[in-house]
């Protein structure tokens, strides 16, 4: 599971015109493109949650936890693109859907499980995801 992270000022994720999940403008919090492998379980989303609801990228190195600070999941599996080969990326290493629905819906759970409050895209949908990078602060996570 990889996760890339981006401390935001503000995030909203439309599908055919509607909000479907945002962080409102001018509230620090999250915005988590998560893109799910082969290898992948239940309890991999679990750690994964934690991780992000503990980790210290916030103002005065404080965390979502801390500060109780809003997360936006987004399924993304082209964050298991690979590119060494040429101009076209393949996605082989990405999980299936039938896979990965069911783990990004678990760590969704799990952070909300966790206290925070979560709100997500679409998966599967062709999404238009906005957003404000606060820093910018971009962090990859994998466990």
């Amino acid at each position: 599971m990889r996760i890339l992270v981006q401390r935001v000022t503000s995030a909203r994720v439309t599908v055919a015109g509607k909000t479907v999940g945002e962080i409102a403008p001018e509230s620090q919090g999250l915005l988590a493109l998560v893109g799910v492998t082969h290898t992948d379980d239940a309890a991999k989303a679990r750690r994964m949650a934690e991780k992000l609801w503990q980790l210290r990228i916030l103002d005065d190195e404080k965390s979502a936890s801390d500060v109780g600070a809003p997360i936006l999941v987004v399924s993304q599996f082209t964050l298991y693109g690979n590119t060494t080969k040429g101009r076209r990326p393949t996605w082989n290493a990405a999980a299936p859907g039938s896979v990965a629905e069911p783990l990004i819906e678990a760590f969704a759970a799990a952070l909300g499980g966790l206290g925070a409050h979560v709100q997500t895209g679409v998966f599967g949908a062709d999404m238009r995801v906005e957003l404000v990078n606060d820093g910018p602060v971009t962090v990859l996570l994998e466990v």
